[in-house]
């Protein structure tokens, strides 16, 4: 029956071969968001310097995705099917080293903060001067999302034993 069990943690590859192809596919729409600002910048128009504005930032947006998403197919795949060697592990970046779900979770709450930031502005530039009250929904999304990754960044570190103490891992937005 353990047997059994432990054999299940094979099908996690294929959520990591997932968020492998995701993150090839979310690199492609980065590439062409790109290639569409490219495109804007030497036409001559009025908008076309805030269309560059918002697809670079729409571009960088995906990128950064894409790179989550290479994270948590690495993380996936040797944190739940493979156990990698300590000493390849220390080789790693520390952003690269995933101690467990609650990290993968907490790193899953930033990405969206900041996808949720970066579409706010983009927003906002292209928008110019339309602004209404109905805009400020997503800013009230952004701080209780905040609020909520606060508190899970909190109760991780009670968790651990400490709540005063940040980890050394540096990808995470905690308390500062």
């Amino acid at each position: 029956m353990i047997h059994f069990i432990l054999s299940l943690r094979w099908i996690t590859l294929l959520a990591a071969a997932g968020a492998a192809i995701g993150a090839l596919l979310i690199f492609g729409v980065g590439g062409i968001k790109l290639a569409y600002a490219l495109g804007f910048a030497f036409l001559p128009s009025e908008t076309s310097g805030l269309t560059v504005i918002a697809s670079v930032m729409q571009a960088t947006d995906a990128f950064l995705f894409g790179l989550v998403l290479i994270v948590f197919a690495y993380a996936i795949t040797f944190g739940f099917a493979f156990d990698l060697p300590e000493t390849a592990r220390s080789r790693l970046p520390q952003w690269m080293r995933v101690s467990g779900i609650s990290e993968l979770k907490i790193t899953l709450m930033e990405v969206i903060l900041v996808y949720l930031v970066v579409d706010f502005a983009t927003d906002m530039v292209e928008v110019e001067t339309h602004v209404s009250w109905q805009m400020l929904m997503k800013p009230a999304a952004i701080l209780c999302i905040a609020a909520s990754l606060r508190l899970v960044w909190i109760s991780h570190l009670g968790s651990q034993g400490t709540v005063e103490e940040e980890p050394d891992n540096s990808t995470h937005l905690g308390p500062g």
